[in-house]
């Protein structure tokens, strides 16, 4: 498992919520329903100052765990992605470890 920050593209449905990433020029396709969280930031750390007017992802960041797969046979890996801002910039958060087959 790795906690960090990696821009990557993301496309999302009319809803708004993620389909397909492309990470490392691999394009991924998402296996399973996201599932979207608020994570409070700290904003005093990160920014001098808040400008007036600017509220919205200052205080929260929006997360969504996601299963991806690539092609139909590969491993299903589960990632944290952040949508940041309006121009709706993704980052990749964090990868989890392998997700095991509970085939009995």
């Amino acid at each position: 498992m790795g906690v960090f920050s990696e821009s990557v593209e993301v496309a999302c449905s009319p809803a708004g919520q993620p389909v397909r990433l492309v990470w490392g020029n691999r394009s991924y396709r998402i296996v399973a329903e996201p599932v979207r969280w608020y994570q409070r930031r700290s904003w005093w750390v990160e920014e001098q100052r808040a400008e007036l007017g600017r509220g919205a992802g200052l205080v929260d960041h929006e997360i969504w765990r996601v299963q991806i797969q690539q092609g139909g046979r590969s491993q299903v890996r589960t990632l944290d992605l952040s949508r940041q801002g309006n121009p709706g910039r993704w980052r990749l958060i964090k990868v989890h470890d392998a997700i095991q087959s509970l085939s009995a």
